[in-house]
């Protein structure tokens, strides 16, 4: 049993963190680091209840820190937690610069520690899905990869994602995600150019963002986001000279983890929709057809985190994985900057 003590308890550490730790065997919610102690009692009762991250650092019995904080913070208190001995798991972005990304990496090697980043979306249903189709060439080769997670909230909210600061804006909280998923699927590109900006009334940070990456073999992999977008159903549309897949909707399991259901029960990560395919016959012809759609199960991710862990095997999200994520937000933040195409070479 390993015991783990999250530090953060906003969004991310209320709605994802708690409740799949404490629903991964082999893992106990021990912990919780919070300045609002009577929110986290009235959700998890039995959990002790720490003011600062030095008791949690200090605590002899605490073998991992999940680390749920602002952006900003996550370098400071990964490399902390890293010099107190215990193994950590940062939610993304990793950090909100390059080179704190690449000193944690070695810090985590000196310290001969776990060191993770929760990239979940790795395990949504419709990317599994996409994956699995892939990799058996039905799309054939892939030439146009289109990922959107796009949202309509018109009114800036009072938190911090949404307040200009660094780390702050749709870039560094929805960019990881998708730009993880890419890199999954097809390595890293040649180059990026990105347009990202604030398109909603008021003081916020940037709440919509357009990426390119070019690829050397023709493929293009378009990246969006937006929060000022009605019909936000659009996931993927993906073309192959075989085929074009289509999904469309988030993957259930974020609205089953707000609405407070258990993690892993019957029904858990079924998609919403199934994902539709568009293939080209030998004559030319196009049909069309549903496809059976993988289960998304962010729980995956504890229980190859934990196996790292307790027994060597292979750790879910490298840092050095999430270095390269952390290497396209960089640039695909100077590219917006400089408004031209920025190449990786």
């Amino acid at each position: 049993m390993l015991n783990v003590a999250l530090i953060g308890y906003g969004y991310a550490g209320q709605t994802f963190h708690a409740p799949l730790i404490a629903a991964t065997p082999g893992l106990e919610l021990a912990a919780i680091v919070s300045s609002n102690a009577e929110k986290v009692r009235g959700h998890w009762p039995d959990v002790t209840v720490l003011p600062t991250p030095e008791q949690a650092f200090d605590a002899a019995d605490i073998d991992l820190i999940v680390i749920a904080t602002p952006n900003d913070t996550h370098a400071n208190l990964a490399g902390r937690a890293l010099a107190a001995g215990k193994h950590v798991v940062v939610d993304k972005p990793f950090t909100v610069d390059l080179a704190d990304a690449k000193r944690l990496a070695t810090q985590a090697k000196h310290c001969g520690r776990i060191l993770s980043i929760f990239h979940n979306r790795r395990w949504d249903g419709d990317f599994l899905t996409l994956k699995r189709l892939i990799n058996a060439g039905e799309l054939g080769r892939v030439t146009q990869f289109e990922s959107h997670f796009d949202r309509f909230r018109p009114a800036v909210r009072d938190r911090w994602r949404e307040k200009p600061g660094p780390g702050a804006g749709l870039w560094y909280d929805l960019g990881p995600h998708v730009i993880d998923q890419a890199l999954c699927l097809f390595g890293r590109p040649q180059s990026i150019y990105a347009d990202i900006g604030t398109q909603r009334a008021g003081d916020g940070a940037p709440d919509y963002f357009h990426a390119l990456l070019r690829y050397a073999d023709g493929l293009r992999v378009i990246l969006h986001g937006s929060m000022l977008t009605p019909a936000s159903g659009l996931r993927f549309a993906v073309h192959g000279d075989k085929a074009s897949f289509i999904s469309h909707g988030l993957d259930s399991q974020e609205d089953a983890l707000k609405a407070g259901r258990q993690p892993g029960g019957d029904g858990w990560g079924a998609a919403y929709q199934p994902p539709s395919m568009t293939s080209v016959a030998e004559d030319g012809s196009l049909s069309n057809r549903t496809v059976s759609a993988e289960r998304g199960n962010y729980l995956r991710y504890f229980a190859k985190l934990r196996d790292a862990i307790l027994h060597g095997a292979d750790n879910p999200v490298r840092p050095e994985e999430a270095i390269q994520v952390m290497e396209l937000i960089e640039n695909g933040q100077r590219a917006a900057d400089q408004k031209r195409e920025i190449s990786l070479s």
